[in-house]
């Protein structure tokens, strides 16, 4: 074992990793290399089609793990832990608001389109509206987006995670699970992926829960989780502030819409459209939903999805509350030399909640588990990635580059991005190391509230206003994208102000929460996708049909790579299953009403 000779503050594990704990791992890895590699040979991987959409013949519940996986990498479980120790239950409304898109997906996106036949999102837009230039600026801000919070915010959460458990260097843990996962996505494409992510998903869970089970019983029960909480204050303090004391609202949901710091009014409308973008027109998510055998298996998939969903406050959040409560001094430290010391980020060290409790609670053997599942969750999520962005330079830039190409040049060229990948992500560290790391979690949501309002503006227009045409849409995604990188640049600029500092940033970002931001960036792109169109003729249409929510003809065919369809995706689903599928939407969403009444 190397010992600590990190560059982030030299950590040396609490508990020693014991033997058992290193055959867990290995076991586990070879379990999903395995699974992997079965997995690729039931499925034609040699074909666009095999590789990119896993021959379309997959059931519900592996898509419905995949998409929970997907979405709860590594970087979740120690962001929402992190948030929850810092700030309380209300980052639990990132998990909750995910039910609605996700019905919104399976009922309203994924029908239209099946029934445009595309592979890709950027695609659609490019047949709903005409024109190459939305395609292709699409294709690009999903790429950068990827890199720059999917695929880097995960590469530091993982190694941290490593770093706090083993003591190895940050940057020997972090290449060596991208060779790992690289190799897997290369080798196996989607087929390799779903399947893996179903297997993780089950640990992921059943090892969170045996966690936050254990962490419960040491502060002795859910009933004494406030009270603890509340008097959770690390023994060095910044005098005459504040920052060191948790927060009054910490047991609620909904907070000021002014003062507060998940303010309701954000939580319900900005997150919708953030949660839009990322459920309904994001190619990872979607790409999963396109590779159901039927429109009854996406569905059902969906619910599956939301039902997990629930799970994060119990299982996340209010463990990542508890290791504030037992170990204070190091996940709520104030003063910026004590934090450096605790963990090399003067910020703040609440990122370090979830692996802290790990290490310290699980006994040896389960410890290894937890870390492969941590290993795990990271690699789902960049598989996803990979395999996604792959996915889009293939058919969106390299197509148009090379109208000629055949199969074997555009598999290659998706094998080659792979690895052009990874190389950038690693080139990433070092700059995602040096910024605050105590800020990471929001980072991820604050990037992502001045990039993708315009997307879903653009994508909800698409879909229920035939009118909108390509000037429209194309001039509203250029103003909205002016407009986040404003933003995105004010906020780099200024930084929030550490304990004990006079908050000095102009009132655009001190006012204006980001959440905020969101919903006004959306709302103006929609405004400009309005007036462009209105002041444009009209589309055609004969060119709308199938590719609108009042122009989907209900035979569908099924979407093929080079074009032609395939015969209707929903013949085979007996009615039955698709009442099934109705009655658990109504309850799934009782359930989160309920629960969101319940916490408010």
């Amino acid at each position: 074992m190397m010992e600590g000779n990190s560059t982030a503050g030299s950590f040396t594990p609490a508990q020693q990793f014991s033997v058992a704990d290193l055959v867990v791992v290995v076991v586990y890895f070879s379990l999903n290399v395995a699974v992997g590699i079965w997995s690729s040979c039931r499925v034609n991987r040699n074909t666009v089609s095999g590789y990119f959409l896993a021959g379309r013949d997959m059931a519900w519940w592996p898509i419905g793990a995949s998409l929970f996986a997907s979405s709860e990498g590594s970087g979740l479980f120690i962001g929402l832990a992190g948030t929850g120790a810092a700030g309380g239950i209300a980052v639990t409304g990132f998990e909750w608001n995910a039910t609605y898109a996700l019905l919104a997906l399976a009922w309203v996106f994924v029908p239209v389109y099946i029934s445009s036949g595309i592979v890709t999102m950027p695609e659609y837009l490019q047949r709903r509206f005409g024109g190459e230039r939305i395609r292709m600026y699409l294709s690009g801000l999903s790429l950068l987006l990827s890199i720059f919070t999917k695929i880097s915010t995960d590469l530091y959460s993982g190694a941290l995670f490593v770093q706090v458990c083993l003591g190895w260097d940050l940057y020997l843990s972090t290449v060596l699970m991208l060779v790992v996962t690289g190799l897997y996505t290369i080798v196996g494409g989607l087929v390799a992926v779903i399947y893996t992510d179903a297997l993780q998903t089950l640990i992921m869970v059943l090892g969170a829960i045996a966690l936050a089970v254990k962490a419960f019983n040491e502060i002795g029960g859910y009933p004494n989780l406030e009270e603890a909480y509340l008097k959770a204050v690390p023994s060095k303090i910044v005098p005459n502030t504040t920052c060191h004391l948790p927060r009054a609202d910490a047991m609620h949901l909904f907070r000021d819409p002014v003062s507060g710091d998940l303010p309701w009014t954000g939580m319900t409308f900005g997150l919708s459209v953030m949660a839009t973008w990322y459920w309904c027109t994001d190619q990872v998510i979607v790409q999963r939903s396109l590779s159901a055998k039927s429109l009854s298996h996406a569905k059902a998939g969906s619910i599956l999805a939301s039902y997990l969903k629930m799970l994060p406050l119990f299982v996340i959040i209010m463990p990542g509350m508890i290791s504030r409560v037992l170990y204070p001094d190091a996940v709520a430290c104030v003063d910026p030399e004590e934090c450096a010391r605790v963990c090399g980020a003067t910020v703040g060290c609440s990122n370090i909640a979830y692996p802290k409790l790990v290490v310290e609670l699980m006994p040896s053997g389960l410890r290894g588990l937890m870390i492969a599942v941590m290993m795990a969750a990271l690699m789902s999520s960049l598989t996803s990635i990979f395999n996604s962005s792959s996915t889009l330079f293939t058919m969106d830039i390299w197509r148009k580059l090379r109208p000629g190409a055949g199969e074997r040049e555009l598999l290659l060229v998706g094998r080659v991005v792979t690895v052009v990948l990874v190389a950038l992500s690693v080139v990433w560290i070092p700059i995602l190391q040096s910024s605050s790391g105590g800020q990471l979690y929001i980072y991820i949501q604050a990037v992502t509230s001045y990039l993708a309002p315009p997307v879903t503006a653009v994508f909800v227009l698409a879909v229920f206003w035939p009118r909108a045409n390509e000037q429209g849409a194309f001039w509203g995604l250029m103003a909205g994208l002016v407009l986040g990188l404003a933003r995105m640049g004010l906020e780099l600029a200024y930084p929030a102000p550490r304990c004990g500092v006079p908050d000095r940033r102009p009132w655009l970002l001190a006012d204006i929460h980001y959440l905020h931001f969101a919903v006004l960036l959306c709302a103006a792109t929609g405004a400009v996708v309005a007036g462009g169109s209105l002041l444009t003729p009209p589309l055609p249409p004969a060119r709308l049909k199938n590719l609108t929510w009042w122009t989907l003809s209900r035979e569908s065919s099924q979407p093929s790579v080079d074009g032609t369809s395939q015969g209707p995706p929903d013949g085979e689903c007996p009615p039955f299953w698709a009442h099934i599928c109705g009655i658990n939407a109504v309850v799934l969403m009782c359930i989160n009403i309920f629960c969101y009444a319940y916490f408010a």
